[in-house]
Parts: C-alpha cells; sequence; structure tokens
C-alpha cells in the first residue's frame, strides 16, 4: 500500500490546467481531463455498464463540460482492464474541490449539477476491478478523499465500489441522505395511480383537467426524433424561462453556455434513442413539458416546466400522468427516475417508488487524518449552504 502524498507536494492547479491531448492507448488508471477520453470507448463501456446511467453517456457529459456555466475544469477518473490495457472498463467524471465546493484541499468531488445521478460507469464483467481502478487513480492524483455527490446507495454498481473500497480497508461515509421518487414502469399504470392517489385526489385532477380543455383539447405528445426533439426544445425553454427559473435566473436559457449544452446534448443524445421532450400541448403551445433521458431501460425525468398562469389547475401533475401511462407502455423501459429533490410536493405523491441517494465521502488512506479534518469541512459547507436556502426561503414567503 502506498503512503499518502503529502499535501504540500498536491499541485491541484497544475492538474486543473492539464492540456486537453488524446488519450493514448494502454494509458494507465489515472485522472485526465474529460475530453481526452476517446468517444468510442466510452460509448462502449457505458453500453456495458453494470448500472446504466444517462447522466455519464459521452453526447451529455461532454456537452456539460464543453458548455455549461462552471465546468471548464471538468476532469474525469478512467480505469482501464487488467487483462486488457487498452480497454476502458470504469468512469467517473469529477472535479476539483477548489472549484466544485470552493474548499481548497486535494478533494476530488463527483459531479451533480446536470448529473442527479451519479452511479459510475463500470464494466459488467469486472465491476468490482473496475471500481477498484478509480480508486487507485484519484490516489494516484494526489487527492486524500473523494465526495460522490448524488450517488445511490442501492444496486450494483454502489455493492462493486463498496467491495472495493473495502479490499482497500476503506469506508464510505453518507453524510446527507434522501429518498427520492421513481416509477417502477413494469406495472399497469392505471394500477399504478390508483395506489398511490386517493379516488377523491384523481376525481379532482380529472376536474382540473376538464378546466384546462375549456380554451382548447389537449394532446399528450413525446418528441423523440432529432428534429421534432429541436422544435420541443426550444419550446420548454421558453417556458421554463417564463416560470419561477427565469425569476431566479437560474432558467437554462438564460445563460449561453447552459443553452449550448442542452442543445447540443438533446440533439445528439436524440439521434441515438436516449433524449425525449414530454408535452402536453393546448392550441399548439405546451402547457408543460418535461426533458427525458433514456438509457439500458431506465428512463429519467431530467426536468419540468409549466405555464405557471394555469397552475390552478396542476398542468404539471396533468404532464406527468400521462408522461406516468406512456413509460409503462414502453416495454423498453422498465423504471424511472424523477431525478427530484427528497420529499418533492408533486412527484412523491404519484411516484410511489423510493431511491436511496447519498452525498458520501470516501478517505482515500486508512485512518487519514487530513482525510477527517477535509471531511469536516465538508460537513460545515454543507451547513453553511442549508443555512443559505433556509434564509432565502424565508425571505421569498415574507414577499
Amino acid at each position: 500500500m502506498s503512503a499518502p502524498i503529502p499535501a504540500d507536494q498536491v499541485n491541484v492547479s497544475s492538474t486543473l490546467a492539464s492540456p486537453h491531448i488524446r488519450m493514448e492507448r494502454g494509458a494507465t488508471d489515472r485522472l485526465v481531463p474529460i475530453d481526452s477520453i476517446p468517444v468510442q470507448d466510452w460509448s462502449a463501456l457505458a453500453a456495458h455498464a453494470i448500472e446504466p446511467n444517462a447522466c455519464y453517456l459521452p453526447d451529455w457529459a461532454l456537452g456539460v463540460a464543453r458548455h455549461a456555466r462552471g465546468r471548464g475544469d471538468a476532469l474525469a477518473l478512467a480505469a482501464f482492464g487488467d487483462a486488457d490495457a487498452r480497454r476502458l472498463v470504469g468512469l467517473m467524471p469529477v472535479r476539483w474541490a477548489a472549484r466544485a465546493l470552493q474548499l481548497p484541499v486535494p478533494l476530488l468531488v463527483s459531479w451533480n449539477a446536470y448529473a442527479p445521478y451519479s452511479a459510475p460507469l463500470l464494466d459488467r464483467d469486472h465491476a468490482v476491478d473496475a471500481a477498484a481502478h478509480l480508486i487507485k487513480a484519484a490516489r494516484q492524483s494526489g487527492a486524500r478523499a473523494l465526495l460522490l455527490q448524488t450517488v445511490p446507495t442501492e444496486g450494483p454498481a454502489w455493492e462493486a465500489l463498496l467491495t472495493a473500497l473495502q479490499r482497500r480497508h476503506l469506508q464510505a461515509e453518507p453524510l446527507r441522505s434522501f429518498r427520492r421518487a421513481g416509477l417502477d414502469a413494469t406495472q399497469d399504470p392505471e394500477v399504478v395511480l390508483r395506489e398511490a392517489l386517493s379516488g377523491k385526489k384523481l376525481k379532482e385532477l380529472r376536474r382540473q383537467r376538464n378546466r384546462l380543455e375549456d380554451a382548447g383539447p389537449l394532446h399528450f405528445d413525446v418528441a423523440s426524433a432529432p428534429d421534432e426533439v429541436g422544435v420541443a426544445l426550444e419550446a420548454f425553454l421558453a417556458l421554463e424561462a417564463k416560470g419561477w427559473k427565469g425569476e431566479r435566473g437560474t432558467a437554462l436559457i438564460q445563460h449561453p453556455g447552459d443553452a449550448a449544452f442542452i442543445r447540443q446534448a438533446a440533439g445528439a443524445l436524440a439521434a441515438r434513442g436516449h433524449f425525449q421532450v414530454a408535452s402536453l400541448n393546448r392550441n399548439g403551445k405546451p402547457l408543460a413539458a418535461g426533458l427525458i433521458l433514456r438509457d439500458g431501460g431506465r428512463a429519467f425525468f431530467f426536468k419540468i416546466a409549466m405555464d405557471e398562469t394555469e397552475a390552478r389547475m396542476s398542468p404539471g401533475v396533468q404532464l406527468t400522468l400521462d408522461l406516468t401511462r406512456y413509460l409503462c407502455a414502453d416495454p423498453a423501459i422498465s423504471f424511472a427516475d424523477s431525478t427530484a429533490d427528497g420529499e418533492h410536493p408533486m412527484i412523491d405523491h404519484i411516484w410511489r417508488e423510493r431511491i436511496p441517494i447519498a452525498d458520501v465521502f470516501v478517505p482515500l488512506h486508512p485512518r487519514d487524518p487530513y482525510a477527517s479534518a477535509i471531511r469536516a469541512l465538508i460537513v460545515a459547507r454543507y451547513r453553511a449552504l442549508d443555512l443559505a436556502r433556509t434564509l432565502r426561503r424565508i425571505k421569498e414567503k415574507l414577499r
């Protein structure tokens, strides 16, 4: 077992400034600029991963890295096989904490913005070894710890990671966790909705739908072809900007980089059957719309927007009901992830499966006091962020 690299020998800034050179075949496990990974190898790994993760498909992740605000420092831990050193068997997009959390410490942080599901890509035939190689790459980078944000703490990728950590006498510690809504799409959708919603609630939703139709019939549409996705995406972006996200300045179209990212990623993924836009339309205009990522039998309900002038008639809920029926009728989809926060006031009442999600701290060396100090800084940072959110909510309620 190699000794920890002394803190004064960790040069974070030089790693952030690494030139974007192409990765050589037969490269060893290491931390690399994310766009140095051959897309063909990356795509092959994603297709053969033990657990699908649409947020880590190359078209999506590279779109984030190249365009999204605050992502110019995007890196990745890359792992290669023991038997075939040219084969990519593991990948995890990361950033240094100096950029991700404003903490100047040797800590690598997995993405969470635009990656609400952060299970690493691990080759299904070598998942534990791939996870071990990712840990090795993190250690060799000079990091003393990993912070895995929004990582699922159930499933085959998580189990492989835990096994790899145990072999190195390391432990993963959840720092904060929640359970978010998911949909078992193998069920009859009407059974799902009847079990999730009371008869009284369903009756009220039918009444609201009828009221929405007073101004014209409703049509639920799913854009899948690239040209259709392009048109539907622009309608979504405009709708999102008119709502509360637009008021906060966080709508995708309000930042040139974010707009470029979603347009590029949506077009590229749609061409491969990995992206859709679901819309509830009336008189040719969307009352609500959602962005859907797809990969390996799973759907990820990435974002939703609605016409807030019709909020009393719940167009976002109506869209979600139609989307539930659509996903349950699609034989290619077995499970859908809401990608929402825990205890979401809308989706939690409709999709009743739960996905355990956590931010997990992983020291990279046993009994490392420096890692313990980093952990304490992260906890303090989380508390400060939580306090800021609480104060913002109080301020909004007092307006």
